[in-house]
């Protein structure tokens, strides 16, 4: 599957706007509301300017098909999230895309994520990037050693 990464911009607010608030996102987001889009502009400008932070939308044959966020903290692990544009869903995107960031990621961090107890598919993307996951407090906690696979340590 041929997919570009690259550093979101401003101008890429308006279709991450209506990907948060599909249906199907925000049943599997951590905040289940709706978003206004004056506070989405607020948080997109926070999440552009934060270098903790970054921001990737993955492209297919130039079309915007998803996105993927790394968020670093100062104890030398990155936690991923991922969204997968609505008409995009079921094609294997967040596979390829996640398992791309974190292998770049892993090679500096452990890497993370959070997935919402029923969320199959997530959690079939975070193993599929390499992370072992674990149940707790209605969330399902994933982690990959810095610069392996867990796979490797077993």
């Amino acid at each position: 599957m041929e997919l570009v990464l690259r550093r979101a911009t401003i101008e890429d607010a308006e279709v991450i706007f209506d990907w948060r608030n599909d249906p199907v996102t925000r049943l599997s987001s951590h905040n289940t509301e709706a978003i206004d889009f004056s506070s989405h502009v607020a948080w997109f400008r926070a999440t552009l300017e934060n270098p903790m932070r970054q921001l990737l939308i993955a492209e297919k044959d130039g079309a915007p098909v998803g996105t993927v966020r790394t968020d670093y903290d100062a104890n030398g692990s990155a936690e991923l999230s991922w969204t997968i544009a609505p008409g995009a869903r079921g094609q294997g995107i967040a596979k390829h895309m996640v398992k791309a960031v974190a292998d770049e990621v892993a090679k500096k961090c452990v890497v993370k994520a959070e997935v919402k107890v029923g969320n199959t598919a997530s959690v079939k993307v975070a193993e599929a990037a390499g992370m072992q996951m674990a149940r707790q407090d209605g969330l399902r906690i994933s982690s990959r050693r810095r610069g392996r696979f867990w796979r490797d340590f077993i």
